[in-house]
């Protein structure tokens, strides 16, 4: 009886089965964005020969008109209900032309098309899949706001989701170009396939562990030492990648990215604070505006990797390495890349579906008149929470990204100039490191414990009875 009156107040306890039909959303969106972020910059330069110049700045322009787009998903999505959910409908309805978009995105004649035409498609085909991957992922975030109002319970949500968002990363990261290689008909390089997912194994080790690690190390604790192993980890591969054979210390090399993997699941992390912040704005306003806060979240996230995108081949082409001229680190001819990109569009629709089926939302409102976008940026403004999340966000995802391009090259340093090496080294190691230390220092800066987003939590309850 105790346990169903604490339920009636918002503290719901969830299946395994919610949990993981929750968790398949993010690995059917991981298979299309971790595609994009970390090969569609090498698909653009190396395959449609487009220059890299160009590519940055499509990649930041595309980035900058969502800054504006999503925030316009997530007022229309806090102000309406769908029978089929107020959530969950987007799952259904905007995964068709997601994976249609995504499979549209990296066409085979587009290879034969003149530079103009290559450019336009790019640009069009581009932007469209940001657009609906918006429609998507916005409602997607706001689910978990909206299952249950328990801390634990909100955990290990977070756990499962980035469980799952990490199969997604391997799959991607290292059945891409293992995919292309088959497809191709070419060896398969192993060495190249593993650096390029080992990173993600510290989330199926650390993940499920994070209750227990949690409850040792405290929340702010848990991060400091998640970010010092990456810290480390970054200095490794500089010190192996400038003053050895990288294929002579193959262990240590793999041992190293393993490290940044663990710094870098801060970024996973990270989606948890977004119920929190939902329920401080819930708590100072009555609303709770949970597809607009995620919406200002995935603007963070998005322009962290934009920022990593844009910056990416511009300086690395100013600093020799261009990628239209150099040799592909990836095999495979265009109709590999459209093949293997369409085959994770199509698993990537199934897995939503089965989110849509295994979600219950138990924690759903509806403004009584539509937010306006003044009341938007006044919230904005108000809610420091939310100002320093997003800063966590841009800040953790720019480390996360801005590697994610050249990490293909690392393996194959010993081809490149003392110059492109020094290039390589600087995106894929010294920066991401230093980037790791300013995450450490705004995690110190946040505001919100357990305890007193517990106390929130009783308060607006206790609010909700009396009305």
């Amino acid at each position: 009886m105790a346990e169903l009156t604490q339920e009636s107040k918002g503290f719901y306890k969830l299946s395994w089965l919610q949990r993981i039909g929750f968790g398949s959303g993010d690995l059917a969106q991981n298979l299309i964005f971790q595609t994009v972020a970390t090969f569609l910059m090498i698909y653009l330069c190396t395959v449609l020969k487009i220059s890299p110049v160009f590519v940055s700045g499509l990649i930041l322009a595309v980035r900058l008109f969502d800054c504006f787009w999503s925030p316009i998903v997530g007022r229309y999505i806090d102000n309406h209900n769908p029978k089929l959910g107020k959530y969950r409908t987007y799952l259904l309805y905007g995964g068709i032309p997601l994976t249609v978009a995504a499979c549209c995105l990296m066409l085979p004649a587009a290879a034969g098309w003149s530079m103009t035409c290559k450019i336009i498609y790019a640009t069009v085909s581009y932007t469209l899949l940001s657009m609906i991957y918006s429609v998507v992922n916005i409602p997607y975030g706001s689910i978990m706001a909206s299952m249950t109002r328990d801390n634990n319970e909100v955990l290990i949500l977070t756990s499962t989701r980035m469980v799952c968002a990490n199969i997604g990363q391997i799959l991607v990261q290292a059945g891409f170009p293992i995919g292309l290689a088959i497809v191709a008909n070419q060896s398969i390089d192993w060495n190249q396939a593993v650096f390029m997912a080992i990173g993600t194994i510290p989330a199926f080790i650390i993940l499920p562990l994070l209750p227990v690690l949690k409850k040792v190390l405290g929340k702010k604790g848990l991060y400091y030492v998640l970010l010092s192993i990456g810290f480390v980890g970054f200095v490794v591969l500089y010190a192996v990648g400038k003053f050895f054979d990288v294929n002579e210390c193959n262990t240590i090399v793999q041992i190293a990215k393993i490290m940044t993997g663990v710094g870098l699941l801060v970024g996973s992390l990270m989606w948890a604070l977004v119920p929190e912040v939902i329920t401080e704005a819930e708590y100072r306003t009555g609303n709770r505006p949970a597809a607009t806060v995620n919406a200002l979240a995935g603007v963070a996230f998005k322009a962290g990797f934009s920022i990593a995108g844009w910056i990416t081949p511009l300086v690395m082409g100013w600093l020799g390495f261009n990628l239209a001229n150099e040799v592909s680190a990836l095999a495979g001819g265009p109709d590999a890349w459209f093949i293997v990109i369409s085959v994770f569009a199509l698993v990537g629709f199934v897995l939503l579906t089965l989110c849509f089926l295994g979600c219950k939302e138990n924690i759903v409102t509806t403004p009584e008149k539509p937010a306006t976008y003044g009341e938007m940026f006044r919230e904005f403004k108000a809610n420091k929470c939310l100002q320093l999340m997003l800063w966590i966000f841009v800040v953790v995802f720019l480390a996360s990204f801005i590697a994610a391009p050249v990490n293909a090259y690392y393996t194959k340093l010993a081809d490149y100039s003392d110059t492109v090496k020094e290039a390589i080294l600087w995106f894929t190691t010294i920066i991401p490191a230093i980037l790791l230390i300013v995450v450490g220092y705004l995690i110190y800066k946040y505001p919100l414990t357990d305890e007193k987003l517990d106390e929130m939590n009783r308060e607006i309850e206790a609010r909700n009875q009396k009305a």
